[in-house]
């Protein structure tokens, strides 16, 4: 039996978990020599190559000297934190990857005190040393400032570190010594990461951390045998720790292990393994499987509520059907439901007497990459704007807070502070790093809505603002959310330049010409607070003075073109976002103009 580690790699976003993983494949022989591999090969989504995150944890095994490592890559940004408290029940140590300019972030505090609270063993290692604006011996101070703030043990606070360059694949045991390959880490990993207990002998038991779906054998659960062995075919029971469903017999059908990038299919797995097993019908994460001779469920991490909530609903606009394949609520409930079998921190409720569902999240990130990956799939809907979910503790109405850390140019901080304090933020820190600044708030997580686009305008591009969920606290108070109105379209027809000319002067415009639209869609935004009715598809009167060329002179602002993320941060409290295959249009939930005045009156 082969000497086994299991190691997840934990970090902030962007801070290089993935371009390390690509060079451990490489260094540890898993690709040929002349064998052609993309960059940030584990990042297997057309979402996550796009943006260069990672959204799903993905696992991998590689072998040195004669040990086999299953490592798990874990996503960074905060939104996707429910992957990355379940995923370290499968392991037995973590790295925790630290960027050598910046430092430790609010992901990197919010991974690693769920790895310290586990007990797991850790090792520090401080990446993109190669950077120009690197400064190494600070990080190492703030690293160990924040093991001291986590309340780590004292083995945990002596954990070793390493220093390298993911990118280049070097790593040294100095931050002055230069590093030759990533052998350094391979050592680190077999001596320090303890091995996995493996009662071979005991009954199976097994908790299921992931889920991935197939369609042609249903649902393969992924997770760590605790203890014993399981067999291909073999009888099982699957049991649930909280008691909310009966034990139910079953079959383990295929068994996978993990080599390289690829699952290879085996016959049998024992303790410490991190297997895939596909044949079990109805499963969740938080199952366990057992032996069917002794049926003990195992405790499963208990996944941080979600913080934020929007309505999924049918669309009804008068363009609706035209782009989607699939419409009807039917469609898109059973897409919602299937989601929530492999997204643990996703919860889905109905509304009674209507085609709409609430989703519940993480953050805007996490929704708005559901929303995106649904319209690839043909999927057609429409999205009402994001809301906090407030608690009652104590009898007090409390709302989520976000601890949001940002980087910028020491001529911005005045413009985010000001800003910030008018969401009701609380500055809590106020550090130099190099020629720039570092601020950290408490923010209530709806005060960031809408926010993002104006700090990058505030910072003139160069900011870097990231946010993880704090606690919840009572009440701040009002917060308004959009400092601007909406330009409604006040007829249905095809934008033509005549119209949108004249409809320029009110607003930047959203939309070009040619572009149809509808009454009710909002096609710019208004610089006043109120929303302003425009006709852009009103042409030119021809007469026998004006001539139909005479278009050619006008001259068009280019409009901008707004991306998801932009339009569900632009959304207000009366507007819906239309989601098609092809398109994204903002749209007032009430289409007519005089029911739209009528109701604003009513509501005063």
């Amino acid at each position: 039996m082969k000497e086994l580690r299991n190691v997840a790699i934990i970090a902030h976003v962007d801070h290089g978990k993935t371009t390390l993983v690509d060079e451990l494949l490489k260094q540890s022989g898993v690709f040929r020599e002349n064998q052609a591999v993309m960059e940030r090969v584990m990042d297997s989504n057309d979402l996550e190559r796009e943006r260069g995150i990672t959204i799903l944890a993905k696992n991998t095994a590689v072998e040195y000297k004669n040990v086999k490592i299953n490592i798990v890559d874990t996503p960074g940004h905060a939104d996707f934190g429910g992957e990355v408290e379940r995923i370290l029940k499968m392991v037995n140590g973590v790295l925790l990857l630290v960027d050598a300019a910046e430092g430790p972030m609010p992901q990197t505090r919010f991974v690693l005190q769920k790895a310290l609270e586990m007990g797991h063993k850790v090792i520090v290692v401080i990446n993109k040393i190669d950077r120009p604006d690197q400064r190494v011996y600070e990080v190492i101070d703030e690293v160990l400032e924040l093991l001291l703030e986590l309340d780590a043990t004292d083995e945990q606070l002596d954990s070793p570190m390493l220093f390298c360059s993911a990118r280049q694949g070097v790593c040294s045991v100095s931050p002055d010594a230069a590093g030759k390959d990533l052998k350094p880490l391979f050592e680190t990993i077999v001596d320090y990461i303890p091995a996995p207990a493996r009662d071979t002998e005991a009954p199976l038991q097994m908790l299921i951390s992931s889920i991935d779906y197939n369609e042609y054998v249903g649902r393969i659960c992924i997770g760590r045998i605790e203890r014993g062995t399981v067999r291909q075919n073999q009888e099982i029971t699957v049991c649930d720790f909280h008691g909310e469903k009966p034990p139910k017999k079953a079959k383990a059908v295929t068994l996978y292990e993990y080599q390289g990038l690829s699952k290879v299919q085996v016959t049998e797995a024992s303790a410490g393994d991190i297997i895939a097993l596909s044949g079990i019908g109805e499963v969740t994460i938080g199952d366990t499987i057992c032996d069917s001779s002794c049926v003990e469920p195992l405790p499963f991490v208990k996944i941080s509520a979600p913080t934020i909530e929007m309505t999924f609903s049918v669309n009804d606009s008068p363009f609706a059907g035209r782009e989607g394949k699939y419409v009807t609520t039917r469609n898109i409930r059973d897409r919602l439901f299937k989601e929530t079998l492999k997204d643990v921190s996703l919860h889905v409720s109905e509304v009674p007497n209507s085609d709409s569902f609430n989703v519940k999240g993480r953050g805007e990130m996490h929704l708005s990459i559901l929303i995106e990956t649904m319209r690839r799939e043909g999927y057609e809907f429409q999205v009402g704007p994001p809301r906090v979910l407030y608690k009652e503790i104590d009898g007090v109405k409390c709302e989520p807070i976000e601890r949001v850390v940002v980087d910028v140019p020491e001529n911005c901080v005045g413009a985010v502070i000001e800003k910030l304090s008018a969401r009701r933020g609380e500055l809590l820190e106020m550090n130099p790093v190099g020629l720039r600044m570092r601020l950290e708030f408490l923010v209530p997580a709806r005060g960031l809505f809408g926010y993002r686009n104006e700090f990058l305008t505030d910072t003139k591009g160069e900011g870097i603002m990231s946010s993880v969920f704090d606690s919840y606290a009572p009440q701040k108070g009002e917060i308004s959310r959009r400092s601007t109105g909406s330009l409604i379209a006040f007829e249905t027809g095809e934008a033509v330049a005549y119209g949108l000319f004249n409809a320029q002067d009110r607003g930047a415009l959203f939309i070009g010409a040619g572009t149809p639209v509808y009454a009710g869609m909002v096609v710019g935004v208004s610089p006043k607070q109120e929303d302003l009715t425009v006709n852009v598809c009103k042409r030119k009167q021809l007469t026998n003075m004006r001539a139909a060329g005479s278009d050619e002179a006008l001259r068009l602002t280019p409009h901008k073109v707004l991306s998801l993320e932009q339009c569900l941060e632009f959304l207000a409290d009366d507007e819906l976002l239309e989601v098609t295959p092809k398109n994204l249009r903002l749209r007032k939930a009430i289409l007519d103009h005089t029911m739209r005045m009528r109701s604003q009156k009513s509501a005063k």
